[in-house]
């Protein structure tokens, strides 16, 4: 694993009988919760977490130049050949770019460009943005499984279900070494398996603007939770508040929308999904939640 990662797995004890494994991996703070009085144990499930973070982040960062996803942004227009791993992310993005009438669009990264969240007032102004929609739309690649295209200039991103794509990753690989009850948080995206001798995970869903303080306390014994949201990466514009989350139709923030949204579901690639779609329908997100089926919880903007 390259040094630039900060590779330090340390345990903590926590109320209840339980040990947790912290780490850092994508600029988030990583923890695995166990069900045991066994710090080694934590240790060592921690680790088998920690390197596959480390492992997925190295693979699909943005921000690495040996990446995957740098290796196609590079291509030039030419076909690239990928791995059974990026197929399978490749066609979850796809079938999430139908599924939703292209707000959902791992294409568009490039607005990143013109669009830089920093809590400041910079707003790109629409002839700054409009050339960068003709580098937007999954229906621009070419995707000949396992052979992907992506066009001169355009660029996909992953970063939209890296995350979660870990955390399930990362879940799978710890509790195929043992038994105990484990829950795998990854900058508050999370996934368990197995119910803790308390009777339930306890999960804090922070409150929009003040992230040191729960806006509500839940009980998990199963499945995912995932949270999107604009506490961390806005824009002021007009008096208004404008969060990360870009129509990539548009090339514009979301408005009227709430300042975020948790969902739970069978996986955290699926919640973390859902979630990003519901800030998507601004405020039709409660209706899109109901209409999925799933359970949900959206906290009110400032």
């Amino acid at each position: 694993m390259p040094a630039s990662f900060d590779q330090a797995v340390r345990v903590e004890s926590r109320p209840g009988g339980l040990h947790a494994a912290c780490f850092k991996a994508m600029a988030s703070p990583c923890e695995v919760l166990v069900d045991t009085g066994d710090a080694d144990l934590a240790l060592f499930l921690g680790e088998i977490a920690a390197q596959e973070a480390w492992r997925v982040e190295q693979r699909y960062s943005r921000y690495r130049s040996d990446s995957v996803v740098a290796r196609l942004n590079r291509s030039g227009g030419r076909p690239v050949l990928v791995d059974a791993e990026t197929t399978a992310l490749i066609d979850f993005a796809k079938s999430s770019f139908q599924g939703s009438q292209g707000a959902f669009d791992i294409t568009c990264g490039v607005l990143r460009r013109v669009w830089h969240f920093d809590g400041s007032e910079r707003v790109p102004s629409m002839a700054a943005i409009k050339p960068l929609l003709e580098l937007i739309g999954f229906d621009k690649l070419t995707w000949q499984s396992p052979w992907l295209t992506v066009p001169e200039g355009m660029e996909i991103d992953l970063g939209g279900i890296g995350k979660e794509f870990a955390v399930d990753r990362a879940l799978a690989l710890v509790t195929a070494q043992r038994k105990e009850a484990v829950l795998v948080n990854f900058g508050g995206d999370l996934a368990c398996r197995g119910v803790p001798r308390s009777g339930a995970w306890q999960v804090g869903i922070e409150q929009p603007l003040e992230p040191l303080q729960a806006a509500l306390l839940l009980e998990l014994k199963s499945g995912a939770l995932a949270t999107s949201g604009d506490t961390h990466r806005y824009l002021m514009h007009q008096g208004r508040r404008l969060g990360h989350i870009l129509d990539p139709r548009t090339g514009w923030p979301v408005e009227g929308g709430p300042a975020s949204v948790t969902v739970a579901a069978g996986s955290c690639t699926e919640a973390g999904t859902l979630a990003t779609l519901a800030l998507l329908q601004g405020a039709g997100a409660g209706a899109f939640l109901r209409g999925q089926g799933v359970q949900f919880w959206c906290q009110p903007p400032a």
